[in-house]
């Protein structure tokens, strides 16, 4: 067997636990992501003044700075607060704001896209605010939104790698102990570079087959 493979094969578990952890805080970032995303985007539309200037000061924050500081930020600088979290909370909550920041602007310009039409076609129909936008606004803005949000899923699943930085054991500061130990970079940050691949690509054929999924139907004026 090719030396190559040999190493591999070897070191294949260590990244495997690494790859898992990386998986792991990509989800939990993307579940905060999404909620953000919504509650923020939604919140820079409301006509409650604090709520809207709340919204636009946490866009504009996340947007604006690094995710790295934020990343030392919140590791480092909240224990001085009395606020003390893991390596794993730090990461989890650091990509969910920042992907929620760069989402809200997302979901609030998939909404005001929504024709004018569907607005006055539910006040029509004597819906409530909240139904026209749970009932009839959202399900159409969901598949505009689909597409950047899935760009910024994989920003956000390439970004778990900062985490190396507070020392989780997620798969780049995995791939780096490797390294160190064995001197054999290549062969590592290459399997590395397939496995980030990897996860990439399942995250956008989810997106494609959720996109096509809730496409269905809006040709007849509807989503199933």
């Amino acid at each position: 067997m090719p030396p190559f493979l040999e190493f591999l094969i070897a070191t294949f578990p260590m990244l495997w636990r690494g790859l898992v952890i990386t998986i792991q805080l990509a989800l939990g970032g993307i579940a905060l992501a999404i909620v953000m995303s919504l509650a923020a985007g939604l919140g820079k539309m409301s006509k409650i003044p604090p709520l809207r200037w709340l919204c636009i000061a946490y866009i504009e924050v996340f947007r604006g700075t690094s995710a790295l500081v934020q990343l030392f930020w919140f590791y480092f600088v909240l224990p001085f607060f009395g606020v003390s979290i893991t390596e794993f909370q730090a990461g989890v909550l650091v990509l969910g704001l920042n992907a929620g920041s760069y989402g809200a602007e997302v979901v609030r310009g998939a909404i005001q896209a929504v024709p004018r039409g569907q607005y006055e076609a539910a006040i029509a129909l004597n819906f409530t605010p909240m139904q026209r936008l749970w009932r009839i606004i959202v399900p159409q803005a969901v598949v505009s939104m689909l597409p950047p949000m899935g760009t910024i899923f994989i920003e956000l699943l390439k970004n778990t790698a900062l985490a190396a930085l507070i020392t989780l054991n997620e798969l780049t500061f995995v791939a780096k102990q490797i390294r160190d130990d064995t001197q054999r970079t290549t062969e590592v940050f290459l399997a590395v570079l397939v496995m980030y691949f990897a996860v990439a690509l399942c995250i956008t054929a989810v997106m494609r087959t959720a996109e096509w999924w809730l496409s269905r139907g809006l040709d007849r004026g509807g989503v199933r």
